[in-house]
C-alpha cells in the first residue's frame, strides 16, 4: 500500500507570483544571491524550500513563524508579521523553475518545506564573513547615496602592486548595482577557499 504525502502548504496561485503575507503559514530569511549561494553550499541537503528572486538579487528560505526575530546579520533580513503593518513575500506557483525570474531553486515538497533555523543560522552567519569579509569598523558613507551605512559592502579596493590601498563602500541597495570589482570578489573566494579548507 502506498501513501502520498500532501504539504501542510502550498501556493495558492498556479499562474503567477503572488504577495503573500508572512507570519501566517511562515517567516522568511532573505539573504542577497551572493551569500546565499555560499550559505546553501554549508547546508547542503539540510536546506528547506528557498525561492530565488533574480530581479532583485535575493533567496528566500521559508522558517517557522517567530523563530528569528531576534537574528542581526549583516545583509540578511528576517520577514516576519509586524504589529502594525502587513509584511509580503511574492511567492511564485510551486512549478516554476530557473527559466522565470522568481522561481523554486530549491522546489517545494513533503521533505522540503520549512529549512531549521539553527542550521540556516550558522550557515548564514559563515557565508556572510566568506562573501563580504569582516565587518568594517563603523558606519561607511556609500560611495553613490553618499549616506553614513551600518551595513557597508566593500565594492572596490584599490590596489598598488601587491599592497591594498583605499576601499570603496556601498549600502546594501546600492552595492548589487556597482560593477564587481575583481579583486574584492578574488578575495571573497579566497577567504571562501581557505575556511573550507580549514574545517
Amino acid at each position: 500500500m502506498t501513501t502520498t504525502r500532501t504539504l501542510p502548504w502550498t501556493p495558492p496561485n498556479t499562474e503567477d507570483i503572488e504577495p503573500l503575507p508572512v507570519g501566517e503559514w511562515w517567516d522568511a530569511i532573505s539573504a542577497p544571491t551572493p551569500v546565499a549561494d555560499r550559505a546553501l553550499e554549508l547546508l547542503g541537503s539540510r536546506s528547506g524550500a528557498v525561492i530565488q528572486d533574480d530581479t532583485y538579487g535575493k533567496t528566500y528560505w521559508l522558517i517557522g513563524t517567530d523563530t528569528a526575530r531576534s537574528w542581526y546579520l549583516r545583509q540578511i533580513r528576517v520577514l516576519t508579521a509586524l504589529t502594525d503593518e502587513t509584511t509580503l513575500l511574492g511567492v511564485p506557483p510551486v512549478s516554476w523553475g530557473p527559466e522565470h525570474r522568481t522561481h523554486w531553486r530549491i522546489p517545494l515538497g513533503p521533505n522540503r518545506y520549512l529549512t531549521d533555523t539553527h542550521r540556516l543560522a550558522h550557515a548564514l552567519r559563515q557565508a556572510v564573513n566568506d562573501v563580504l569579509g569582516p565587518a568594517p569598523d563603523g558606519r561607511q558613507l556609500c560611495y553613490r547615496c553618499q549616506l553614513p551605512t551600518d551595513e557597508p559592502v566593500p565594492v572596490a579596493i584599490e590596489h598598488s602592486g601587491s599592497v591594498a590601498g583605499a576601499t570603496t563602500y556601498a549600502c546594501p541597495t546600492h552595492a548589487r548595482d556597482h560593477p564587481r570589482d575583481a579583486m574584492t570578489q578574488a578575495a571573497a573566494m579566497r577567504r571562501a577557499l581557505d575556511q573550507g579548507r580549514a574545517r
